[in-house]
């Protein structure tokens, strides 16, 4: 797998890894719920247990890439390569859903959606 599409990847994985911290462990706090739109206390309670759940679809995900790239390094390129793009590939679909669910998460899908996309191009054009 080309340089770029592993760094892509990497930092796929790693923003995946992020929005699990914020929606997984830390989504009560009022600066972090206000980030997805929940403006009360009252409001995130009841958001909660689907923040929790899609945090760990997204800790999933870069556990697929992170458990690809294990494989690429210890030799099993073929395999590996397969998971990291099928994970970078759920990560660019999720981006498109949240964006054309709203237009107003567009910097929010881009964020999700732009590293895995790299990766994807890198590991095709390259």
């Amino acid at each position: 797998m080309p340089i770029p599409a592993v760094v892509a990847a990497s930092a796929a994985a790693l923003v995946h890894v992020w929005f699990f911290a914020l929606e997984s462990l830390l989504f009560q706090r009022p600066t972090v719920h206000r980030r997805f739109g929940i403006v009360s206390a009252e409001d995130a309670a009841v958001v909660r247990p689907m923040a929790f759940n899609q945090g760990f679809y997204n800790l999933f995900l870069a556990a697929g890439v992170a458990a690809g790239l294990v494989l690429i390094a210890s030799g099993q390129e073929s395999a590996g390569q397969a998971i990291v793009l099928f994970a970078c590939a759920c990560m660019v679909g999720a981006g498109i859903v949240l964006v054309t669910t709203d237009r107003h998460f567009l910097p929010a899908g881009l964020v999700q959606a732009g590293p895995p996309l790299l990766a994807l191009l890198a590991a095709y054009f390259l």
